[in-house]
């Protein structure tokens, strides 16, 4: 079985920098920005958040409830596990009308959008 290949935040600048026909260097620093301020808003959740991303999609900061009465299921033991905040992620309608293609089409029509083909920064999980 082929391994998942991973993208990397170096991949998304060669994107921008594909996209914007802008040098490498500049690309970086835009991608850089745009992860760090959305990293900055996420971590300023208090106690929840939603970010909007039209097309691409929701990114959510929600609150859990604390459970009382957890196990832990290695010894079985009752624990208490607090509440906490967990982060979501929502497609768009358009990301999502593209993951429910069948497989075999969508490989075929994407075949040439692999993961920066040749580069040895490019990681697989």
């Amino acid at each position: 079985m082929a391994r998942t290949p991973t993208y990397t935040k170096k991949d998304v600048a060669k994107k921008v920098a594909e996209l914007q026909n802008e040098k490498m260097y500049v690309a970086e620093k835009w991608t850089d920005s745009v992860f760090a301020s959305l990293r900055s808003i996420i971590t300023q959740a208090n106690p929840e958040l939603r970010i909007e991303i039209r097309d691409f999609g929701v990114f959510e900061v929600k609150k859990t409830k604390s459970k009382p009465k957890a196990r832990n299921p290695k010894t079985g033991e009752p624990i208490f596990v607090p509440a906490r905040r967990k982060t979501h992620f929502k497609p768009s309608k358009l990301i999502k009308e593209f993951l429910q293609q069948p497989i075999d089409t969508t490989l075929e029509k994407y075949a040439n959008e692999s993961p920066a083909s040749g580069d040895s920064h490019t990681r697989e999980a």
